[in-house]
């Protein structure tokens, strides 16, 4: 497998033609055409800003309030406000929505595309109809990880590619059974391009040869398919906020009854103890960028 930067992107405006500014910048570079199962990675800033999903800074909380669907955890930040942990309208779960200052001009701020498997499945047809050469996309973000500091690019858009690897049914290197063994390969190809795209290079397109086997039909399900479903997820509430949703369910529970909600009893063992709000993702939310 190789990897490696596409130059030439220049800086996108609103309303450019992604396709047509990736196919100028192939031709810039005629040794290294695309051949039947390459993949291209596209950072999703770029996208954003073709879309036109900029928005003023000063505006930048109400567009994080607009982008979210549900609040999962926040964290008081040292000199004042609040960082917040949200699963955004793409079911997406991260600070801010997803909205992001970095690589943008200043007094402005960037919102997530619109929607990414879409786009990158017109960007895959397109691209494989201008080139006649079957590839994949995928559209790249970064967000944290769960417990772990730092953080990496994940895929929220793909067409054209197998977004997962399914090991089960099959064996081992010692030949024994994997159950459920499912590797992630759209984010482990974005989490492998970032290495040769970088924030600072300003080279936002990444080329990844040799995986051809993966790359499909673009009635592949795109990287929506990566999101775990709420039935399925272990961690759905940050510490602080399943515990008041607790305690009010309580309480609303005692007062139906007939009772009275004891008061304080809320505030006992279980609610202190130094509860932090964290969620997966959360605790290196302070330096997150998208």
């Amino acid at each position: 497998m190789s990897v490696w930067a596409l130059t030439g992107i220049p800086e996108i405006q609103p309303g450019d033609d992604l396709v047509e500014v990736i196919l100028a910048a192939l031709e810039r570079d005629p040794d290294e055409p695309l051949e039947d199962g390459d993949i291209l990675v596209i950072t999703s800033k770029i996208l954003s800003k073709a879309e036109g999903r900029i928005v003023e800074a000063e505006d930048r909380e109400e567009a994080i309030r607009k982008e979210t669907v549900r609040v999962v955890a926040t964290r008081p930040r040292e000199g004042g406000g609040a960082t917040m942990i949200v699963e955004n309208r793409l079911g997406i779960i991260g600070a801010a929505a997803g909205v992001d200052a970095s690589n943008t001009a200043e007094g402005t701020v960037l919102l997530l595309p619109v929607d990414p498997d879409g786009s990158a499945r017109q960007i895959a047809e397109r691209m494989r109809a201008a080139l006649g050469v079957e590839i994949g996309i995928i559209v790249s973000d970064t967000l944290g990880r769960p417990w772990r500091e730092g953080q990496t690019d994940v895929a929220i858009g793909a067409a054209g590619v197998h977004v997962f690897e399914d090991y089960a049914g099959k064996t081992d290197a010692a030949g024994r059974p994997l159950a459920v063994t499912m590797p992630c390969l759209a984010d482990e190809l974005a989490g492998a391009t970032d290495l040769v795209k970088r924030k600072s290079t300003g080279n936002p397109v990444a080329v990844v040869r040799g995986l051809g086997h993966i790359v499909g039909g673009l009635d592949l399900p795109g990287a929506a398919a990566i999101l775990r479903p709420a039935e399925r997820d272990f961690f759905r509430l940050g510490t602080d906020l399943a515990f008041e949703q607790g305690f009010d369910a309580g309480v609303a529970s005692v007062r139906g009854a007939g009772g009275s909600s004891a008061g304080g009893s809320g505030t006992g063992d279980s609610g202190s103890g130094g509860s932090d709000a964290t969620t997966p993702g959360a605790q290196n939310a302070e330096d997150e960028t998208s």
